[in-house]
């Protein structure tokens, strides 16, 4: 059983998980997650058929998405919860973000192909499953093609962002995340402001202190305080950034299904307050 009745953070074949939406669902109701935020990156694909299953397990399924940004220090990624996704202008907008996302991939591919891996992009594409193209479906090809032996080596050494096949994305800001999943009637959440590895070493921080007053500015209303692999001081120091920021703490463990970087579903424990303050400032947008 799960350790937490929520989890605010998953994703889908539609995106760069391993499971279909119909199937996350049903493992949802299988280790005991009452609420689940399905957010898959730059794309709403899974929520038709996820909702329908959800209907018969009894779980509740919060709609949602994950939008990857850029900072001249890195990634920044925005969650929007309770997304108007059916909004033809959100979904013109997301496939912008999708046809800059095929693009870079083929990009990467080409760069790793004059390095010596022996990987095509038609494979990337099928290991994408019909969904948007990521890092991850090009770093299980170079797993398949025998060049790495893991995931974690093929960012480390090819694909992250100082490796030499890796590729700037379309630049997008995490203001103008916040913006628009602000303007579909969304509620935008800092995803992951720490990184930690599964030994509890620090891998990656945000300077919240820089970022957050811009982001709260642009109506940020959340922050990821519960999240994989995170220590006990980790979620203490987010908790008290949220309570100074007027934002509400929320996490997951952007279950993915396919690598040690996250967590298993409903392995992070997330208050039930948690959805509820979400659901408060629903209805309450000025609150």
């Amino acid at each position: 059983m799960a350790l937490s009745q929520v989890d605010l953070h998953s994703h889908t074949t539609a995106s760069d998980g391993i499971l279909a939406p119909r199937e996350l669902v049903k493992r949802a109701a299988q280790v005991g997650l009452q609420v689940l935020a399905i957010t898959d990156h730059d794309t709403t694909a899974a929520l038709q058929e996820a909702l329908q299953e959800a209907k018969k397990l009894g779980v509740e399924i919060i709609p949602g998405v994950e939008l990857n940004t850029d900072v001249p220090s890195g990634e920044i990624h925005i969650l929007g919860y309770f997304i108007d996704y059916q909004d033809e202008d959100f979904q013109q907008e997301l496939a912008r973000l999708r046809a800059a996302r095929e693009e870079r991939g083929r990009k990467m591919v080409e760069k790793l192909q004059s390095l010596g891996a022996a990987i095509r992009w038609e494979r990337v594409r099928e290991l994408a499953v019909g969904g948007v193209v990521a890092r991850p479906h090009v770093a299980r090809a170079l797993v398949e093609s025998g060049f790495v032996s893991s995931y974690e080596e093929a960012f480390a050494n090819y694909i992250g962002r100082d490796g030499p096949a890796y590729v700037q994305r379309f630049r997008f800001t995490p203001e103008e995340a916040v913006a628009l999943i602000t303007q579909h009637h969304g509620l935008a959440i800092l995803a992951h402001p720490y990184i930690y590895d599964r030994n509890g070493r620090a891998v990656d921080q945000l300077d919240l202190e820089k970022v957050l007053p811009s982001l709260t500015k642009a109506a940020l209303v959340g922050i990821e305080a519960y999240y994989a692999h995170y220590p006990p001081e980790a979620t203490a120091s987010l908790l008290a950034i949220a309570q100074r920021f007027g934002l509400i703490p929320t996490g997951g463990s952007d279950y993915h299904g396919h690598s040690n970087t996250f967590g298993d579903l409903g392995s992070v424990f997330v208050p039930i307050e948690a959805v509820e303050q979400l659901k408060a400032r629903l209805n309450n947008p000025g609150k």
